[in-house]
Parts: structure tokens; C-alpha cells; sequence
């Protein structure tokens, strides 16, 4: 069965299944009877699901829709409400926060070559191009940027105020960049492309005067992490705003409602990297510590939050009460 007879035949029963879900959290309920049509229908559901994982494996928005479907209903079937603050702190980190990085897992991919490829094409061409090089501005205040006042803004504040800077800033730039996906991706696209090149340019005028080590020393302890942060925040931006280009079979509004969900978890969990990477900023990259033992730390923070989310989000989000509301 193709996937659009596969639709066909069984958007009824998801219909009804959220109806009778939504129904259910309210003081009214239900009749006995429409809960045990409820109960059969998530349990067909949750089948067809996995199913949908299977077969059809290329359509997200089918399994996104799947997904938040049996959610729904698992909290109503289960009575499963999260009393412990500590408990629902544990449930988002280990489940909620690395599904819903897994689901955006392909924009995550774009958003890192809207980012990257500007970066090494500013870079390359900075570095081997004195005309280009000539162009970026005066010389006397290119020579101090490059001498002095890149590495001393990392020295500028006492650690702690500069931490919470850099981490306040970092936070508005992801905010921005998630938030400008709702303009069909454009802005977010402009915005990844805008970021890359920036910082494209510093590396090519520290590559072209051959202190490429010291650019890189400075900027990957923290950078690792901070850069990680605001392409995935880009990437949740572009998954929202393709949303409403293509809803797939889904009215456009219930698409984008559907979509909300995961992707504002996915900014929520941003906070607690940025702040890491504010703390690597404000205490570690202006440090006068060899260079291996700055870059380590930003390493270590980096392959540590990669590994999460390779390790958790797959076997996340195939428990379909992963973004439940539990």
C-alpha cells in the first residue's frame, strides 16, 4: 500500500483518536463506551505508527503527525501525569529534548552547510587574496583587531559578567534564528549565511597573516559548543517554517501546531547549552593555558553533547509519548 492509500484509509480513525483524547481531558470524559473505542483506537494507532516508521520512513510529516497523535492519547490511556519536578527535568533531558533533535536531525545537516560552506569560502578567499584582504578595512585598525583586540575581548570583563553576556547574547541570536523560520526560512537562511560568513572573515584575516593557530585556539574552546547551538536553533527555525511551505496532508495550521511542540523543546534544551558554552567563554578561552588544554575543554563539552544526542534521540523518539504533556 502506498502511502497515500495508507492515509486515506485510516485518517478517520487518527481524527477520531484525537477527538476522543482531547474530549477526555475534560471534566465532561467520556462514556464507557467511547473509552474503550479511545483504547482500541490508540492501540491500532500506535501499530500503524511503527508501521509508518517502517514503510514509510521518508514521510516526517506522516510520522511527526502519527507521533503526536498517540502521544496525545498515551497520556489520556495511561493517566500518566509527572507529579516530581525532578522526574519532569529527568523525562525532558532524556527523552523529550534528544527526540526532538533527531526529528529536526536533516535540518540540522542544512543548517550546518548554510553555516560552514560560508565560513571556508570567506576564509579561503580571505587568505589568498590580497585584494580582498585590502578591501575588509583601514589597515592600522585591522593590524589591532588582529593583534590585540580579538583575543583581548575575551579578558575584557571579570569571567563571571562576561559568561552571562556572551550566554544573554547567545540566547537572543538562537531565539532570533528560530523565530524567523515562521518567514517561510528565509530570514533563518540569511541569518546561518550571515553568521558563517562573519566569522569566515576573521578566520581569513588571521589565516592570510599566517596566525591561523592563534584564531583557532581562540575561538574553538567555546566556539565547538556556542556554534552547535545556533545552527541547531536555525535548523528548528527552517523544520517550523518548511512546515508551513509543505504541510503535507495536514491542514496548514494543525501542521504547524504539531511541529510547535518539538521545536520548542528543541530551544528550551539550548539553553543549557549555551550556558555551557558561556562558562567555556567567560573561564576557559581567555585563560593563558596551552592551547591543547583550552581546545580539549571545548572538545570534550562538544563530543559530550553530540554523544547525547546520537546515543538518546533515536531510541527517544520512537516512544511515541516522547513530546507527550505528560
Amino acid at each position: 500500500m502506498d502511502v497515500d492509500a495508507f492515509v486515506a484509509r485510516n485518517q478517520y480513525g487518527w481524527a477520531r483518536l484525537q477527538e476522543l483524547s482531547r474530549r477526555a481531558r475534560r471534566p465532561d470524559r467520556l462514556s464507557p463506551d467511547e473509552l474503550e473505542e479511545l483504547l482500541g483506537l490508540y492501540h491500532r494507532t500506535s501499530a500503524q505508527l511503527s508501521r509508518a516508521r517502517t514503510e514509510y520512513a521518508t514521510d516526517q510529516s506522516l510520522i511527526g503527525r502519527l507521533t503526536m497523535t498517540v502521544a496525545e492519547a498515551h497520556g489520556v490511556v495511561y493517566g500518566e501525569r509527572e507529579t516530581s519536578g525532578g522526574a519532569g527535568l529527568r523525562r525532558f533531558v532524556v527523552e523529550t529534548f534528544p527526540a526532538a533533535m533527531w526529528r529536526i536531525r536533516r535540518f540540522i545537516v542544512i543548517a550546518t552547510a548554510l553555516t560552514l560552506l560560508p565560513w571556508a569560502v570567506m576564509t579561503i578567499w580571505l587568505a589568498v587574496s590580497p585584494a580582498a584582504f585590502d578591501a575588509t578595512g583601514d589597515s592600522a585598525q585591522r593590524a589591532a583587531y588582529i593583534d590585540n583586540d580579538f583575543e583581548d575581548y575575551y579578558s575584557s570583563e571579570p569571567a563571571t559578567a562576561f559568561a552571562s553576556e556572551v550566554f544573554t547574547n547567545n540566547v537572543r541570536v538562537a531565539v532570533l534564528a528560530f523565530a524567523a523560520g515562521v518567514l517561510v526560512c528565509v530570514v533563518t537562511v540569511g541569518l546561518l549565511v550571515y553568521n558563517g560568513a562573519n566569522g569566515g572573515m576573521a578566520g581569513g584575516l588571521f589565516t592570510h597573516v599566517g596566525q591561523w593557530e592563534r584564531f583557532w585556539g581562540l575561538i574553538l574552546p567555546h566556539g565547538l559548543l556556542e556554534l552547535s547551538g545556533v545552527i541547531i536553533a536555525g535548523a528548528a527555525g527552517l523544520r517550523v517554517g518548511w512546515t508551513i511551505i509543505d504541510p503535507g496532508d495536514r491542514p496548514r495550521a494543525a501542521a504547524l501546531a504539531e511541529e510547535a511542540r518539538p521545536a520548542g523543546a528543541v530551544l528550551l534544551g539550548l539553553v543549557a547549552v549555551f550556558a555551557a558554552a558561556g562558562s567555556i567563554e567567560g573561564f576557559v578561552t581567555g585563560q593563558p593555558w596551552p592551547t591543547v588544554v583550552r581546545v580539549g575543554i571545548g572538545a570534550a563539552g562538544f563530543l559530550a553533547f553530540w554523544g547525547y544526542v546520537l546515543v538518546l534521540g533515536p531510541r527517544a523518539q520512537s516512544r511515541p509519548e516522547a513530546f507527550s504533556s505528560r
